[in-house]
């Protein structure tokens, strides 16, 4: 990584690029082929970070790392020099061991780290702030305090639920007794009797708000000898969130990015559109707007980008390690739309079609529904810049009856979809994929040779909020979602499976296959998980259910072409 000091710049020898062409048009940061120029530069970082640069951080690469694992997020981005000499900058994510100061990196957009700056000061008021909450939380008497009141708490309880059980009996033996003396005693005794166990009922009464009265009086004056702590933890901690959210924004106002033609937009402005309304937390700090930044700045011309992933994957999300990743679209899509502003980028390929002129088989029709075998890469329902879809076609073909969609397969998957043609039907079969009742099986072809024959996956699914549609594994928020597999055929490199997903959560089968505690092997093909490919190797391949009008079990099968 030959690297000039003075402007971040790593030039190219010649003999590395001679006969690569230059792009036509800058990458699209969302979707992308590597440029053999990015790839080139990345291999040449990667050899840098594993050799020489000394990066006092825990990757997760080596069982001795100190301290937590944190892989992280690099770029490249291509560029021409005022001289016209081509190179290539280097960025990370957020910070690398705490700074952002590393020899061979561009500095970030707003440097808050730097010496005396406004935010360490509002940090070391903040950490005070901290540090007094622990202070109190610590205490002895606090915790003596806090200790008993939790003892009375549940004293209490205890004597209220063993007095209610008491009464509870006492009630039960004055109602027997009525019932066997009705009948023995005569009128006036009987109504000594009752006024007797009158007195009996509302002395139980007595006792119980006694008892209540009596806890009440010890709880309160226990929690009034809390509260002198618990009072002062409160307004420590909201004149810390206070602070907090004020320091944010001070933050986010000194973020402003350039654009080609040197048009300033800050955070703020740049958020103020989106449906966030604000910026999210480390805006602004992902490698590709650091790297633009200081192209801008210094009048280079951006040829290419490119982003891959160092360091052991994270729990949560799929990343391998030096893996290619498009820019995240929650942070950096509102960013970049301003940055890349005046340049000629590559197109959005999701604006674009792919599954124009692709077949929709339909294998099997009568009166309550239909089932189409959807080619690879046509939606199931019309998009937002797409119309074309299993919905659209079917109804051009049905003319007057309305295609009423039950559920649906991704994009890039193939297979059976079942669509009703009424109400009635799709009623029915919908309450059947709701009760689970439908069976589903998928075959699809995996990176690598799985040695295990079949298993089960419990890993629960949300959606990446920073980076939709990606999803993440999240044991805390996430919905349950559950995979059945067996392998079927094993070739030198990969593995066909089965999978029969139990629930139906978005990208469940995707996510299962590539996550390293699930089978640790994207599917062949998966642009967000894994590995672009000429298509997802995801195929919904057998479906079975009741017909909702003759109660027949209905078996359908299609082969899946790869």
């Amino acid at each position: 990584m030959p690297h000039n000091s003075q402007n971040y710049v790593s030039y190219f020898s010649d003999s590395s690029v001679k006969g690569i062409a230059l792009p036509d048009r800058f990458t699209f940061p969302f979707f992308y082929e590597p440029h053999p120029l990015t790839k080139i530069a990345a291999t040449e970082l990667q050899h840098y970070l594993e050799t020489e640069a000394g990066l006092d951080h825990n990757f997760g690469l080596t069982e001795n790392g100190q301290g937590l694992v944190i892989g992280k997020m690099f770029g490249v981005l291509v560029i021409r020099d005022k001289e016209g000499k081509l190179g290539y900058l280097s960025a990370f994510s957020g910070k690398l061991a705490g700074t952002n100061e590393h020899s061979g990196f561009v500095p970030p957009v707003f440097d808050m780290l730097i010496e005396n700056s406004f935010f360490l000061k509002e940090q070391n008021i903040l950490n005070t702030i901290n540090d007094q909450v622990k202070e109190i939380e610590s205490d002895e008497n606090y915790r003596n305090l806090k200790q008993e009141f939790e003892r009375l708490s549940a004293e209490s309880v205890r004597e209220a639920v063993a007095l209610k059980h008491t009464l509870k009996n006492n009630k039960e033996e004055r109602k027997k007794l009525r019932e066997e003396q009705r009948s023995l005693l005569n009128e006036r005794h009987f109504a000594r009797l009752e006024a007797y166990l009158v007195r009996h009922s509302l002395n139980d009464r007595h006792q119980s708000r006694l008892l209540s009265a009596y806890w009440k009086q010890r709880l309160e004056a226990a929690q009034a000898a809390l509260a002198q702590f618990d009072d002062r933890i409160e307004f420590l901690k909201k004149e810390r969130k206070e602070k907090s959210a004020a320091l944010q924004q001070q933050l986010f106002g000194q973020y402003e990015f350039l654009n080609i033609n040197n048009k300033k937009k800050s955070l703020h402005a740049i958020f103020s559109d989106t449906v966030f309304g604000k910026p999210p937390a480390a805006a602004g700090e992902c490698a590709t707007p650091k790297l633009l930044q200081h192209a801008f700045l210094n009048g280079y011309k951006p040829i290419a980008m490119a982003e891959f992933w160092w360091g052991a994957p994270p729990k949560s999300e799929i990343r391998k390690h030096k893996q290619f990743y498009p820019a995240c679209t929650g942070k950096c899509k509102p960013i970049l739309a301003h940055m890349l502003e005046g340049m000629e980028v590559d197109e959005d390929p999701l604006l674009n079609n792919p599954g124009e002129g692709k077949e929709l088989n339909i294998i099997y029709e009568d009166d309550s529904f239909v089932i189409v075998d959807k080619p690879a890469e046509l939606l199931s329902v019309p998009g937002i810049n797409i119309q074309d879809s299993v919905y659209s076609r079917l109804k051009a073909a049905f003319g007057t009856i309305e295609p009423l969609i039950i559920h649906r397969l991704d994009m890039a998957t193939s297979g059976l979809l079942v669509v009703a043609k009424t109400k009635e039907a799709h009623k029915n079969i919908q309450k059947q994929f709701l009760k689970r009742t439908v069976t589903k099986r998928y075959t699809a072809l995996l990176s690598k040779v799985i040695m295990e024959e079949e298993g089960e996956i419990h890993l629960p699914l949300r959606g990446d909020l920073d980076n939709r549609p990606r999803q993440l594994v999240c044991f805390e928020f996430g919905k349950k979602a559950i995979t059945k597999w067996k392998v079927i055929e094993r070739n030198e490199a990969t593995t066909k499976v089965h999978f029969w997903p139990l629930t139906g959560r978005t990208h469940q089968l995707r996510m299962h296959a590539a996550h390293e505690d699930g089978l640790n092997a994207p599917i062949i093909g998966d642009d967000l998980y894994g590995t672009a490919a000429d298509r997802l190797h995801l195929h919904a391949a057998y479906l079975e259910f009741t017909h909702p009008v003759t109660n027949e079990v209905m078996k359908f099968e299609v082969g899946e072409g790869f």
